[in-house]
């Protein structure tokens, strides 16, 4: 195992991760103060969100997945929509598939399989979700702003904390305090540090893991697995909370050595990193559980049932 290798791919997972984290911060503090930004929130907040977060999961960035993780933490977007954009999102897999050995005509129907099957599952989880928990009632409200930028609603502070009883100061107060430059970059930067260090730990983690067990080892694994057994053993492994996950799977899915079906399982599960974020979030341990068993029984659930398909079809000869 080489040591290095381990630690200059998770410092490399975790730079790409961090513009992502930077920007994330800078828009979610626009978005509680500037009203341009916040309109352009309704679209996550809509009746379209849960598709346009489908839509955009299906960019090979894990800085997606992340990004809806967050905006779900701060409540500006609803449950329906952090699903589908999890549910599509497959971080690296698609990517290593097109540089595959596969033809070319085999990589089109994949891909594009992939992400029509994915992407109407999580649409349609995502409406789902949102008709049974009803979360869009507790989507927080943007905050109402004068032709001036000076907030009216004094209610409670930016970040969620209560107005002091004495009526010492106000919010529109308290956002005038504050420099520009703390506000939108000082304060992003340091929260955006504290999630890549924590998203560092991990990556450090899985990545010993990984060294430590051999990637050749899990994919002997995979492929020894079993027809029937291979949607199970893929939705574990996509559990885990780091583009490994997601390129293992596509590489032992373009060698031969899985089913289209169990990719997809693994892939469903996946969440790219945008898990780790409301792992982070330990008072919400039962929510982020039922989250996250949900994902691997959905995903389950479709390897089983594309690879019943796949068995009563001729095979495709492409």
């Amino acid at each position: 195992m080489q040591w290095w290798e381990i630690i200059s791919d998770a410092l490399l997972d975790t730079l790409k991760l961090f513009p992502f984290l930077f920007l994330l911060y800078i828009l979610i503090e626009l978005m509680e103060h500037n009203t341009r930004v916040g309109r352009a929130n309704r679209a996550l907040t809509g009746k379209w969100a849960p598709l346009v977060g489908g839509a955009t999961g299906l960019i090979p960035m894990c800085g997606f997945s992340v990004m809806a993780a967050k905006l779900y933490e701060h409540r500006h977007v609803t449950l329906g929509t952090l699903l589908a954009v999890f549910i599509t999102t497959s971080d690296e897999a698609f990517l290593v598939m097109l540089v595959s050995d596969m033809s070319w005509l085999n990589k089109l129907v994949s891909i594009v399989a992939m992400c029509g099957i994915k992407l109407v599952i999580g649409v349609g989880i995502g409406y789902l979700a949102d008709a049974l928990s009803k979360r869009r009632a507790a989507v927080q409200p943007l905050p109402e702003y004068d032709v001036h930028g000076h907030h009216h609603d004094h209610a409670e502070h930016h970040h969620g904390e209560a107005a002091p009883a004495d009526g010492a100061y106000t919010a529109c107060e308290h956002a005038h305090a504050e420099k520009w430059y703390m506000l939108y970059l000082v304060s992003p930067l340091l929260h955006a540090l504290k999630v890549a260090a924590f998203v560092l730990a991990v990556n450090l983690l899985f990545g010993v893991l990984f060294g430590l067990i051999g990637e050749e080892n899990v994919i002997g694994f995979l492929q020894g697995s079993g027809y029937w057994y291979q949607p199970l053993i893929c939705s574990v492994l996509g559990l885990v909370p780091n583009c490994a996950s997601s390129v293992i799977l596509a590489e032992v899915y373009a060698m031969g050595g899985i089913s289209f079906g169990s990719c997809l399982a693994g892939l469903i599960v996946n969440t790219g990193l945008g898990i780790l974020v409301l792992l982070r979030n330990v008072k919400d341990w039962k929510r982020n559980a039922l989250i996250i068993f949900g994902l691997f029984l959905l995903g389950m659930a479709v390897g089983y049932a594309v690879n019943g398909v796949e068995l009563a079809l001729p095979p495709l000869n492409i």
